[in-house]
């Protein structure tokens, strides 16, 4: 028999709300070994990251996994972790809050934005419930991944609708696929690394680094190399950049499959070993700074680098909190909320509605 999570009190005549919920990936709660096994427990236990045998992986998880990479990964965080906390925690929350604002200036319809992590804290869950608790009978939710993967953006709403299962008063629901070539998304890329070359000039090469994805999820339908594909030619069509001055590729493998190729630590070495003087790092796949970009792409790649034999390497910030990505975030919001956000009742409707109820027996 399935179980039903408990529903905020009804307010009769109360206006119906819009939520929009923003997905990030997750973030532990500090950077410890400690907190660190509970995270990457939940994290590698999702099988839409882990496409292999349950059983088999469970007996490396827990063998192997989870009694070493804790602490090679907490030394990671310690290098990046801001004293407001984990960076992707920190942008994504204060994302959320200037999307509040944004939205609050072009619409006058009653809009809620809550932010939640897939994996770690603040859950899924608790993000809904805060939602339904504010009056929001009609939810958005929008994984913060502009390319679509099946081990992100689909495992963002996985934990969506599982959560919803187990609703007794069920929201209307939309989501977000991606986003990967919307035109506001697209110049903001193109702003940001403008905005970097007209303080630090430009590089020989331009490498655009997006997560990385085994390949057979290629070979099985994915479209996540495709829309990276995509997203690199747009940016460099905006940037004016010829073919030889800028590169697509893949960070982040995990494990001895193939995965997604170039590989991003590979190209920086090969760059370096053939005397490209400077290269600049771009994340177009993130939303947000975070471990990968910050320790992996701004320290490690860098290091491979310059050790290989280049003069000069620069990481372009992810969008993070600018101005021309929250315009181009709520827009892309308003697309989606089409038929919504122009059909709040007035306040006056509420009252009326309110009253009747009460007239007819309704509890305070």
């Amino acid at each position: 028999m399935p179980t039903f999570l408990p529903e905020p009190p009804c307010q009769h005549g109360s206006i119906a709300k819009i939520g929009v919920l923003l997905i990030n990936l997750g973030t532990p709660d500090a950077p410890t070994r400690q907190a660190l096994r509970p995270y990457l427990r939940q994290f590698l236990s999702d099988p839409r990251v882990v496409e292999i045998p349950r059983l088999a992986w469970w007996l490396v998880l827990n063998g192997i996994i989870l009694n070493t990479r804790p602490g090679k990964s907490a030394q990671k965080y310690a290098r990046i972790w801001a004293s407001e906390g984990s960076p992707l925690f920190v942008h994504t929350r204060k994302q959320a809050k200037m999307l509040q604002g944004y939205l609050g200036e072009r619409t006058t319809s009653p809009i809620i934005v809550e932010f939640a992590m897939r994996y770690g804290n603040p859950p899924v869950a608790s993000a809904l419930a805060r939602l339904k608790k504010q009056g929001c009978d009609r939810i958005l939710a929008l994984p913060l991944y502009p390319q679509y993967a099946a081990s992100s953006t689909a495992s963002a709403l996985d934990a969506v609708f599982q959560t919803l299962q187990h609703a007794r008063n069920m929201p209307e629901l939309r989501t977000v696929r991606h986003y990967h070539d919307d035109p506001g998304y697209i110049a903001a890329l193109a702003n940001s690394v403008r905005d970097h070359w007209m303080e630090r000039g430009r590089p020989d090469k331009l490498v655009m680094s997006f997560h990385g994805v085994p390949k057979k999820s290629l070979l099985q339908g994915d479209p996540y190399h495709c829309e990276c594909q995509k997203t690199g030619r747009l940016l460099a069509e905006a940037l004016g950049l010829a073919q030889d001055q800028y590169q697509v590729t893949f960070q982040s493998r995990f494990g001895r499959a193939a995965w997604l190729q170039p590989y991003t630590a590979q190209t920086m070495k090969d760059l370096g070993k053939a005397g490209c003087g400077r290269v600049d790092v771009i994340c177009p796949g993130f939303s947000a700074d975070c471990l990968e970009t910050l320790e992996e792409i701004a320290i490690e790649c860098k290091a491979d680098f310059l050790n290989a034999g280049g003069q000069e390497f620069h990481y372009i910030p992810c969008l993070n909190e600018r101005d021309d990505w929250l315009r181009a975030l709520s827009e892309l919001v308003l697309k989606h909320l089409q038929g919504w956000n122009e059909n709040a009742a007035p306040p006056e409707s509420a009252k009326k509605s309110r009253e009747r109820a009460l007239a007819m027996g309704a509890r305070e």
